[in-house]
Protein backbone atom coordinates (compact mmCIF):
# COMPACT_ATOMS: atom_id res chain seq x y z
CA UNK A 1 0.00 0.00 0.00
CA UNK A 2 1.07 3.22 -1.05
CA UNK A 3 2.50 5.56 2.65
CA UNK A 4 3.75 8.94 1.90
CA UNK A 5 4.30 10.99 4.81
CA UNK A 6 6.40 14.00 3.68
CA UNK A 7 7.74 16.14 6.59
CA UNK A 8 9.23 20.01 5.89
CA UNK A 9 12.43 20.73 8.15
CA UNK A 10 10.54 21.72 11.16
CA UNK A 11 7.48 23.28 12.27
CA UNK A 12 6.66 26.81 12.74
CA UNK A 13 6.35 27.53 17.05
CA UNK A 14 4.95 30.76 18.17
CA UNK A 15 7.66 33.34 19.32
CA UNK A 16 6.97 33.74 22.74
CA UNK A 17 6.89 29.77 23.67
CA UNK A 18 10.45 29.34 25.62
CA UNK A 19 12.79 27.56 23.69
CA UNK A 20 12.42 23.97 26.33
CA UNK A 21 8.89 24.37 25.03
CA UNK A 22 8.99 24.78 21.78
CA UNK A 23 11.55 21.71 21.56
CA UNK A 24 8.80 19.58 23.43
CA UNK A 25 6.51 20.51 22.13
CA UNK A 26 8.31 19.96 18.28
CA UNK A 27 9.42 16.31 19.49
CA UNK A 28 6.49 15.03 21.35
CA UNK A 29 4.38 16.15 17.93
CA UNK A 30 6.36 14.36 14.98
CA UNK A 31 7.09 11.34 17.47
CA UNK A 32 3.19 10.75 17.32
CA UNK A 33 2.44 11.20 13.77
CA UNK A 34 6.07 8.99 12.62
CA UNK A 35 4.88 6.78 15.44
CA UNK A 36 1.44 6.23 13.85
CA UNK A 37 2.64 6.15 10.13
CA UNK A 38 5.03 3.11 11.09
CA UNK A 39 2.36 1.26 11.88
CA UNK A 40 2.10 -1.63 9.67
CA UNK A 41 -0.82 -1.53 7.39
CA UNK A 42 -1.15 1.94 8.11
CA UNK A 43 -1.93 4.48 4.98
CA UNK A 44 -1.16 8.07 6.29
CA UNK A 45 -1.19 10.54 3.58
CA UNK A 46 -0.86 14.27 4.65
CA UNK A 47 -1.91 16.48 1.86
CA UNK A 48 -1.83 20.05 3.23
CA UNK A 49 -1.18 21.64 6.99
CA UNK A 50 -1.33 19.47 9.93
CA UNK A 51 -4.03 20.45 12.11
CA UNK A 52 -2.64 22.71 15.27
CA UNK A 53 -0.43 20.24 16.65
CA UNK A 54 -1.01 22.41 20.57
CA UNK A 55 -1.63 26.45 20.76
CA UNK A 56 0.52 28.16 18.34
CA UNK A 57 2.14 24.90 16.73
CA UNK A 58 1.96 24.35 13.12
CA UNK A 59 3.69 21.21 11.40
CA UNK A 60 3.83 22.01 7.94
CA UNK A 61 4.50 18.90 5.35
CA UNK A 62 5.70 19.09 1.38
CA UNK A 63 2.09 18.55 -0.24
CA UNK A 64 1.92 15.71 -2.69
CA UNK A 65 -0.94 15.89 -5.47
CA UNK A 66 -3.72 14.93 -4.37
CA UNK A 67 -6.13 11.55 -6.15
CA UNK A 68 -8.24 14.70 -7.21
CA UNK A 69 -5.74 16.55 -8.41
CA UNK A 70 -4.07 14.18 -10.73
CA UNK A 71 -8.00 13.54 -12.43
CA UNK A 72 -8.09 17.33 -13.06
CA UNK A 73 -5.05 17.42 -14.39
CA UNK A 74 -4.09 17.77 -18.30
CA UNK A 75 -0.97 18.01 -20.53
CA UNK A 76 2.04 17.70 -19.24
CA UNK A 77 1.29 17.57 -15.40
CA UNK A 78 -1.05 14.55 -16.62
CA UNK A 79 1.34 12.41 -18.36
CA UNK A 80 3.84 13.39 -15.42
CA UNK A 81 1.67 12.02 -12.75
CA UNK A 82 1.04 9.03 -15.55
CA UNK A 83 4.63 8.48 -16.09
CA UNK A 84 3.59 8.38 -19.80
CA UNK A 85 7.35 9.29 -21.30
CA UNK A 86 5.96 9.31 -25.44
CA UNK A 87 3.26 11.49 -23.81
CA UNK A 88 5.85 13.70 -22.33
CA UNK A 89 7.65 13.94 -25.53
CA UNK A 90 4.97 14.40 -27.81
CA UNK A 91 3.59 17.55 -26.10
CA UNK A 92 6.84 19.21 -25.99
CA UNK A 93 7.15 18.38 -29.18
CA UNK A 94 4.17 20.46 -29.83
CA UNK A 95 4.93 23.14 -27.81
CA UNK A 96 3.76 22.85 -24.66
CA UNK A 97 5.25 24.02 -21.39
CA UNK A 98 7.23 21.77 -20.01
CA UNK A 99 7.80 24.21 -16.41
CA UNK A 100 3.83 24.39 -16.32
CA UNK A 101 2.40 24.95 -12.96
CA UNK A 102 -0.18 23.19 -10.93
CA UNK A 103 -2.46 25.44 -8.19
CA UNK A 104 0.54 24.39 -5.61
CA UNK A 105 3.06 25.54 -8.15
CA UNK A 106 4.35 22.02 -8.57
CA UNK A 107 5.93 21.42 -12.14
CA UNK A 108 5.45 18.46 -14.12
CA UNK A 109 9.22 17.47 -13.03
CA UNK A 110 7.89 17.84 -9.27
CA UNK A 111 4.63 15.37 -9.86
CA UNK A 112 7.10 12.77 -11.77
CA UNK A 113 9.11 12.84 -8.73
CA UNK A 114 6.17 12.66 -6.47
CA UNK A 115 4.99 9.68 -8.08
CA UNK A 116 8.21 8.08 -8.16
CA UNK A 117 8.41 7.94 -11.82
CA UNK A 118 12.05 7.13 -12.86
CA UNK A 119 11.74 7.33 -16.83
CA UNK A 120 9.42 9.93 -16.80
CA UNK A 121 11.70 12.66 -14.91
CA UNK A 122 15.04 11.59 -16.45
CA UNK A 123 12.48 12.44 -20.39
CA UNK A 124 11.60 15.80 -18.70
CA UNK A 125 14.99 16.57 -17.64
CA UNK A 126 16.50 15.56 -20.86
CA UNK A 127 13.78 17.72 -22.77
CA UNK A 128 14.97 20.89 -20.57
CA UNK A 129 13.12 21.10 -17.60
CA UNK A 130 14.21 23.64 -14.88
CA UNK A 131 15.26 21.57 -11.55
CA UNK A 132 15.72 25.00 -9.43
CA UNK A 133 12.03 25.60 -9.10
CA UNK A 134 10.31 25.93 -6.33
CA UNK A 135 6.23 24.66 -5.50
CA UNK A 136 3.95 27.40 -3.08
CA UNK A 137 6.20 26.15 0.21
CA UNK A 138 9.23 26.56 -1.42
CA UNK A 139 10.25 23.19 -2.13
CA UNK A 140 12.18 22.23 -4.97
CA UNK A 141 12.57 18.79 -6.60
CA UNK A 142 15.65 17.96 -5.09
CA UNK A 143 14.47 18.39 -1.53
CA UNK A 144 11.39 16.26 -2.49
CA UNK A 145 13.12 13.45 -3.41
CA UNK A 146 15.55 13.18 -0.63
CA UNK A 147 12.82 13.77 2.05
CA UNK A 148 10.96 10.66 -0.35
CA UNK A 149 14.26 9.00 0.16
CA UNK A 150 14.87 7.82 -3.49
CA UNK A 151 18.49 8.21 -4.65
CA UNK A 152 17.68 7.02 -8.16
CA UNK A 153 15.85 10.50 -8.48
CA UNK A 154 18.57 12.13 -6.60
CA UNK A 155 21.17 10.92 -8.51
CA UNK A 156 19.28 12.14 -12.31
CA UNK A 157 19.07 15.62 -10.22
CA UNK A 158 22.29 16.06 -9.33
CA UNK A 159 23.69 14.44 -12.56
CA UNK A 160 22.08 17.20 -14.40
CA UNK A 161 23.72 19.74 -12.29
CA UNK A 162 20.56 20.12 -10.17
CA UNK A 163 21.50 22.72 -7.08
CA UNK A 164 22.00 20.48 -3.88
CA UNK A 165 22.71 23.59 -1.75
CA UNK A 166 19.41 25.51 -2.02
CA UNK A 167 17.36 27.11 0.38
CA UNK A 168 14.38 25.37 0.90
CA UNK A 169 11.38 24.91 2.71
CA UNK A 170 9.16 27.73 5.19
CA UNK A 171 12.31 27.13 7.87
CA UNK A 172 14.66 28.09 5.19
CA UNK A 173 16.33 25.04 5.32
CA UNK A 174 18.21 22.58 2.73
CA UNK A 175 17.43 18.93 1.55
CA UNK A 176 20.65 18.20 3.47
CA UNK A 177 19.18 18.81 6.79
CA UNK A 178 15.32 17.15 5.66
CA UNK A 179 17.20 14.21 5.07
CA UNK A 180 19.29 14.30 8.15
CA UNK A 181 16.29 14.66 10.16
CA UNK A 182 14.73 11.71 8.29
CA UNK A 183 17.59 9.31 8.97
CA UNK A 184 17.95 8.31 4.85
CA UNK A 185 21.49 7.46 4.68
CA UNK A 186 22.31 7.29 1.42
CA UNK A 187 20.40 9.97 0.25
CA UNK A 188 22.48 12.02 3.01
CA UNK A 189 25.74 10.46 1.41
CA UNK A 190 24.75 12.15 -2.11
CA UNK A 191 24.05 15.27 -0.56
CA UNK A 192 27.48 15.70 0.85
CA UNK A 193 28.96 14.16 -1.86
CA UNK A 194 27.16 16.49 -4.51
CA UNK A 195 28.54 19.35 -2.13
CA UNK A 196 25.40 20.22 0.02
CA UNK A 197 26.13 22.98 2.86
CA UNK A 198 27.13 20.97 6.18
CA UNK A 199 26.38 24.02 8.63
CA UNK A 200 23.57 25.75 7.44
CA UNK A 201 21.04 26.88 10.04
CA UNK A 202 17.91 26.97 9.59
CA UNK A 203 14.99 29.08 10.91
CA UNK A 204 14.75 27.24 13.81
CA UNK A 205 17.92 27.48 14.40
CA UNK A 206 19.55 24.07 13.73
CA UNK A 207 21.97 22.54 11.31
CA UNK A 208 21.17 18.63 9.65
CA UNK A 209 23.72 17.40 12.47
CA UNK A 210 21.47 18.69 15.38
CA UNK A 211 18.24 17.61 13.76
CA UNK A 212 19.54 13.85 13.11
CA UNK A 213 20.22 14.09 16.97
CA UNK A 214 16.54 16.20 18.19
CA UNK A 215 14.34 14.50 15.50
CA UNK A 216 16.39 11.31 15.51
CA UNK A 217 15.39 8.43 17.70
CA UNK A 218 18.94 7.54 17.97
CA UNK A 219 19.48 4.46 16.15
CA UNK A 220 21.40 2.92 13.77
CA UNK A 221 19.82 5.28 10.29
CA UNK A 222 20.02 8.38 12.54
CA UNK A 223 23.46 7.97 14.23
CA UNK A 224 24.99 6.73 10.73
CA UNK A 225 23.91 10.19 9.21
CA UNK A 226 25.64 11.77 12.11
CA UNK A 227 28.90 9.83 11.53
CA UNK A 228 28.67 10.88 7.50
CA UNK A 229 28.05 14.38 8.61
CA UNK A 230 31.25 14.24 11.53
CA UNK A 231 33.55 12.60 8.68
CA UNK A 232 32.64 15.48 5.73
CA UNK A 233 33.46 17.91 8.03
CA UNK A 234 30.01 19.70 10.03
CA UNK A 235 30.85 22.00 12.86
CA UNK A 236 30.32 20.07 15.79
CA UNK A 237 30.10 22.98 17.98
CA UNK A 238 26.82 24.89 16.85
CA UNK A 239 24.74 24.57 19.33
CA UNK A 240 21.05 25.44 18.84
CA UNK A 241 19.01 27.96 20.40
CA UNK A 242 19.21 27.66 24.10
CA UNK A 243 23.53 27.05 23.72
CA UNK A 244 23.83 22.97 23.85
CA UNK A 245 25.92 21.75 21.85
CA UNK A 246 25.55 18.89 19.59
CA UNK A 247 26.98 16.67 22.21
CA UNK A 248 24.85 18.04 24.77
CA UNK A 249 21.58 17.23 23.16
CA UNK A 250 22.74 13.48 22.36
CA UNK A 251 23.62 13.27 25.88
CA UNK A 252 20.23 14.73 26.96
CA UNK A 253 18.58 12.19 25.21
CA UNK A 254 20.28 8.94 26.58
CA UNK A 255 21.92 8.62 22.61
CA UNK A 256 24.90 6.97 23.76
CA UNK A 257 26.18 5.74 20.22
CA UNK A 258 25.46 9.23 18.89
CA UNK A 259 27.48 10.75 21.91
CA UNK A 260 30.51 8.52 21.81
CA UNK A 261 30.58 9.63 17.92
CA UNK A 262 30.79 13.23 18.60
CA UNK A 263 33.16 12.65 22.10
CA UNK A 264 35.65 10.37 20.08
CA UNK A 265 35.44 13.51 17.27
CA UNK A 266 36.34 16.77 19.87
CA UNK A 267 32.66 18.16 20.42
CA UNK A 268 33.18 19.78 23.90
CA UNK A 269 29.65 20.51 26.30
Amino acid sequence: MFRQIIFSNGVHLVRWFSPSLRHGLLVAAITVVVGLAARPGLALTLTGSAPNLGHGMVHRVQVAPSAGEIAAYDGLLAAAAAGDTDRIRALVSSGGNIDVRDARDRTPLMVAVYGRHHAALKTLIDLGAGDGAFDNQRYDAITIASVIDDPVFLRLLIAADADAGLMTSPYDGTALIAAAHLGHVAVVRQLIAAGAPLDHVNNLGWTALIEAIVLGDGGAAHTAVLRDLIDAGADLNIPDRRGVTPLGLARARGYDAMARLLEAAGDKE
